[in-house]
């Protein structure tokens, strides 16, 4: 085979050996094992994930009285900064005896 300027262009060799047509074979089935892996592997997670995003959507809904109430206790916050210590600090002291009261009891 020779081109327009007279030189011999490289023969590619023939793609019918056996242990090509073999490794290709068995390099598809593993591909195709993987895509099966991953389906499965992604409806796991999907399933396992699903009472987060159940409980994520039910937040979603009270987005916007969330926001409201956290906006009045802002605005009160910055009134009375006093007030919002005091309650921070009994939170803090609420939430420190029920760990405390859990640990007993277990």
């Amino acid at each position: 085979m020779t081109d327009t300027h007279g030189s011999r262009l490289p023969v590619r060799p023939t793609d019918t050996a056996p242990g090509r047509v073999e490794r290709k074979a068995h390099l598809e089935a593993t591909i195709e094992q993987q895509r099966i892996d991953i389906l499965v592997e992604a409806s796991r997670w999907r399933e396992a994930s699903r009472p987060i995003d159940d409980g994520w959507r039910a937040l979603m809904r009270f987005k916007v009285p969330l926001y409201t109430v956290g906006g009045m206790l802002l605005l009160k916050g910055s009134r009375h900064p006093n007030s919002v210590l005091r309650v921070a600090r009994r939170l803090a002291a609420g939430v420190l005896l029920f760990k405390r009261v859990r640990r007993l009891l277990h």
